[in-house]
C-alpha cells in the first residue's frame, strides 16, 4: 500500500494528491466528469427536445442510474476477487463507447428517445462496473486515516466539475450544437483509459483463489446484513436517492416551463449547483468537527428539501441558483457522509462488494425517484412533484433516528494472517461440510460476561461465513460451554479465518481472558460424511488445536 506518511498531510482536504499514483487518476477523472457532465447537459436538453413526453426527460437520469442498481453487486464481487485496476479500465471503456457511439449518431442525424436511453444506459453500465472498483481502490492507493479526505476531495473535485461542465454544456450546446458537446465528451471519456494504463498500485492480495461469483455474492449480501452500521447508511441512502433525485431530474422541465428559458441558463442553473457542492466540501472537515455525522446528514437532507420547495414556488432565476447552490451542498454531504460510514466500517475483503450494494440500492431509490417524480410532474404538475419531494426529503431527515449514519475513523479494515492447521488428512478445498467446535470452561461468576462476549462473537463469526452457529452448555459438567458452526467446505473455513479482522479475533482474545484452565480453549475440526453406502469417503479424523 502507498500512502503519505505525513500525519499532519493527512489532515487537510488536499493531502490525497501528494501521492504519486491517486493524483493522475483523480486528475484523470475530473477530466472525463467535464466531458460526462457537457454530455449530461446535451443529452437532457435533446430529449426536451426531440421527445414531448415529460416522463421521457426525467427518464434520462433513470437510464443512467439503473445499471448500477442492476450490477453494481456483481461489479463489486469481481472488484473484490479481481484486479481493481482492470475493473476500473473496463468501466471506462464503456463510458468512451458510449460517448463514442452518441457521438457518431448525432454527427449522421439519427437521434431518436430511446436511443438516447439506450446509450445513457450503457454509460450507466461503466459507471456500475468503475465506481465500485474505483472507491475500494482508494484504501488500496492511500493511508486509512486519508480514507475521508480522498472521498471528500473526489466528491469536491467532481463538483468543481460540475460547478463548470454544465455551464461550458448551456455555452456549447448553444453556440455550437450538440455534435461538438458530444465530440468534447468522447474526447475526455478516453482520458482515464492512459491514466489507468500508466498507474500501478500494490494490492494486499489474499493467498486463496477466486471466490465463485454467487459466493462472493452472498457472502456480500450476508456482511451487509449483519452489520447495523452499513445496514443503516445503506438504507438512508436509498431514502435519500428516492427523493433527492427530483432536483436534477426535474430541473429541465423547471427551466423549461417555470423560468421559460432555454439550454444556457440550464447550464448556470447546474452550474449552481456544483458550486454549492464545491463550497461545501471545502468546509465539510470544519462541519464534521462541530456536528455529528448523523445530525449533519439530516440538516443536508433539510437543505435539499428548502431547495425543492424553492424551485417549486420561484420564477426567478437567480432564486432558483441560490436554491440549486443549496441543494447541491446537502447533496454532496450527504453522499460524502454515507460513502465514508460505508468505507470505514467495511474490512478490505469486502468494502467492494458493500460500496456496490451501496451504489446499487442508492442508484435504484434515484431511478425510481425519477419515475416517480417524472409521473406526477406529468400526471398533475411540476410544482405538485417539487413540493411532494420537498416533504419526502423533511421525512428522509427524521429518519436519522431510526437509521443513523456514523463514520467510525478507529474501525479496522485489514485482515489479520491465518496459518492453517496441519491435518491428518489430505482435504481439497471442496471438501466438506468442516464442523468446528470450541471448549470453554467458564466459571459461573462469569458466564454474564462470557454471554456477552459469545454474542460478538456470533456476529463476528457469522458475518464472516460462519453457518448454523450454536452455543452449548455441558449438562453433566456444567462449566463446559461449546461453541459449533460449520463451513460449506475446507476452503470456506479456510476464507474465514482469513477474513477475520484484528478486532474480530479481540473477541476471542476476551473469551480466552474468561476460560478457566492453564491451556486455550480447545478447538476440534471435523469433516462431516454420509452413512449411505454408495459412498465411498473415508473416515474423518477430528484434531484438536491449540
Amino acid at each position: 500500500m502507498q500512502h503519505v506518511d505525513s500525519h499532519q498531510a493527512s489532515s487537510t482536504i488536499l493531502a490525497p494528491l501528494l501521492n504519486k499514483v491517486f493524483r493522475p487518476i483523480w486528475t484523470a477523472s475530473q477530466i472525463s466528469s467535464l466531458g460526462w457532465l457537457v454530455q449530461t447537459v446535451a443529452i437532457s436538453w435533446l430529449m426536451a427536445t426531440v421527445s414531448a413526453s415529460d416522463l421521457m426527460v426525467a427518464l434520462v437520469q433513470a437510464a443512467s442510474t439503473l445499471p448500477v442498481f442492476f450490477l453494481s453487486l456483481l461489479a463489486g464481487a469481481v472488484a473484490d476477487n479481481f484486479s481493481r485496476r482492470w475493473v476500473m479500465f473496463a468501466g471506462h471503456c464503456l463510458l468512451a463507447l458510449a460517448s463514442t457511439t452518441l457521438l457518431i449518431s448525432v454527427g449522421v442525424g439519427f437521434v431518436r428517445p430511446w436511443l438516447i436511453l439506450a446509450l445513457s444506459f450503457l454509460a450507466g453500465c461503466g459507471f456500475a462496473l468503475n465506481d465500485p472498483a474505483w472507491h475500494a481502490s482508494i484504501g488500496d492507493i492511500l493511508h486509512k486515516r486519508d480514507i475521508p479526505a480522498a472521498v471528500t476531495l473526489t466528491s469536491v473535485g467532481y463538483n468543481i466539475v460540475r460547478s463548470v461542465g454544465p455551464a461550458l454544456g448551456g455555452v456549447i450546446l448553444a453556440f455550437f450544437g450538440p455534435f461538438t458537446a458530444f465530440a468534447l465528451a468522447a474526447l475526455c471519456a478516453l482520458t482515464p483509459l492512459g491514466a489507468i494504463w500508466q498507474t500501478k498500485w500494490q494490492v494486499c492480495t489474499s493467498p486463496l483463489p477466486p471466490e465463485k461469483m454467487t459466493t462472493a455474492i452472498h457472502d456480500g449480501l450476508r456482511f451487509t446484513a449483519m452489520s447495523l452500521e452499513i445496514r443503516s447508511a445503506v438504507a438512508r441512502a436509498t431514502l435519500f436517492g428516492l427523493a433527492s433525485v427530483s432536483i436534477l431530474a426535474l430541473l429541465p422541465l423547471v427551466v423549461r416551463d417555470q423560468l421559460a428559458r432555454g439550454p444556457m441558463v440550464y447550464g448556470i442553473l447546474l452550474a449552481g449547483f456544483g458550486a454549492g457542492a464545491f463550497f461545501s466540501g471545502l468546509s465539510s472537515s470544519f462541519l464534521r468537527r462541530i456536528m455529528p455525522q448523523n445530525k449533519l446528514v439530516a440538516v443536508a437532507s433539510v437543505a435539499c428539501a428548502t431547495c425543492c420547495l424553492s424551485l417549486a414556488l420561484t420564477s426567478s432565476v437567480a432564486v432558483a441558483a441560490f436554491a440549486l447552490a443549496l441543494g447541491g451542498a446537502g447533496w454532496l454531504i450527504t453522499w460524502t457522509g454515507i460513502d465514508v460510514s460505508v468505507q470505514l466500517a467495511s474490512p478490505r475483503w469486502v468494502v467492494g462488494r458493500t460500496l456496490s450494494i451501496y451504489y446499487a440500492l442508492s442508484a435504484g431509490g434515484m431511478a425510481a425517484g425519477s419515475w416517480v417524480w417524472g409521473t406526477i410532474a406529468q400526471n398533475y404538475s411540476l410544482t405538485w412533484a417539487l413540493e411532494a419531494a420537498s416533504g419526502a426529503l423533511l421525512l428522509v431527515a427524521a429518519a436519522g433516528v431510526l437509521l443513523p449514519v456514523r463514520s467510525r475513523e478507529e474501525a479496522d479494515q485489514e485482515t489479520s494472517d491465518f496459518h492453517p492447521p496441519k491435518l491428518a488428512l489430505d482435504l481439497k478445498p471442496r471438501s466438506g461440510p468442516i464442523g468446528v467446535k470450541v471448549e470453554y470452561s467458564i466459571s459461573e461468576e462469569n458466564i454474564e460476561a462470557f454471554l456477552v462476549c459469545m454474542r460478538a462473537r456470533r456476529h463476528v463469526q457469522s458475518r464472516a461465513g460462519a453457518r448454523n452457529w450454536t452455543l452449548q452448555r455441558n449438562l453433566q459438567t456444567p462449566s463446559v460451554w461449546t461453541e459449533t458452526f460449520r463451513t460449506p467446505t475446507w476452503m470456506d473455513f479456510l476464507r474465514l479465518n482469513h477474513r477475520l479482522t484484528a478486532a474480530d479475533k479481540d473477541v476471542a482474545k476476551n473469551l480466552w481472558a474468561l476460560h478457566d484452565g492453564e491451556l486455550p480453549p480447545q478447538t476440534v475440526l471435523s469433516i462431516e460424511r454420509t452413512t449411505d453406502a454408495a459412498r465411498t469417503r473415508p473416515v474423518e479424523v477430528s484434531r484438536p488445536l491449540r
